[in-house]
């Protein structure tokens, strides 16, 4: 969308990974708000966004929309949230912010939120609804599954394969050619070297299955 006017922007929920794509929208677009569940956030203003429920998907028709909810303690949860909006996917945007580096041989899918520092290497796949927080590297042909939240500082090594609706904490390093299984969650600051579970939450250096089943690290 380069030389064109910023196309209007819904940010869905007034959470943090919301308020960090704020930074992220660059000249391609321009938040118009805020749209969020519930009653006490939609009763304030954020930054001067209005927050407002989700009946302004229909009054902003014209807007395009980024979702990201979730976190440790609900990512699992991602899928239904999202889907649950009841929206088209080529109503959902790709937000990358300038200052990160992105392959021309990537493929990204659509709600995807990449923000500052981010790279992502030749022939690596990001899937649909992903969210990667700052300075976290994918390299070559690493696929990433729809649904799932990347950390901060994260290094994904080449060739490694992460499930659908998984979440890696901050800090974390993933070993060329592991596979993560589908909603599976590494903790903060793991060193993974073999493959996880899916289902399972995994911690450490190396990286063990948590008996808890639970991490509150991003």
């Amino acid at each position: 969308m380069s030389g064109r006017e910023p196309a209007p922007l819904l940010i869905f929920p007034c959470n943090g990974n919301g308020l960090e794509a704020l930074d992220c929208l660059g000249q391609n677009w321009q938040c118009v708000g805020f749209i969020d569940d519930s009653i006490e956030k939609q009763a304030r203003d954020v930054h001067g966004y209005r927050v407002t429920g989700r009946a302004t998907f229909a009054d902003q028709a014209e807007a395009w929309v980024l979702a990201v909810p979730g976190g440790p303690e609900s990512y699992r949860s991602r899928k239904q949230v999202i889907e649950g909006l009841q929206l088209p996917s080529e109503r959902f945007a790709r937000v990358i912010h300038p200052a990160a580096r992105v392959s021309t041989f990537t493929t990204l899918g659509h709600n995807v939120l990449l923000m500052a520092g981010v790279v992502v290497t030749s022939n690596a796949v990001v899937g649909n609804h992903v969210c990667v927080l700052p300075n976290t590297v994918i390299h070559h042909d690493t696929v990433i599954g729809d649904w799932s939240l990347i950390g901060s500082n994260v290094t994904i090594a080449g060739g490694v394969t992460i499930g659908q609706n998984c979440y890696i904490a901050s800090g974390s390093s993933i070993m060329h050619g592991i596979r993560i299984g589908d909603g599976a969650l590494i903790g903060f600051g793991s060193n993974v070297i073999r493959d996880v579970v899916a289902e399972t939450c995994v911690a450490g250096n190396p990286a063990r299955p948590l008996r808890s089943g639970r991490h509150s690290q991003r």
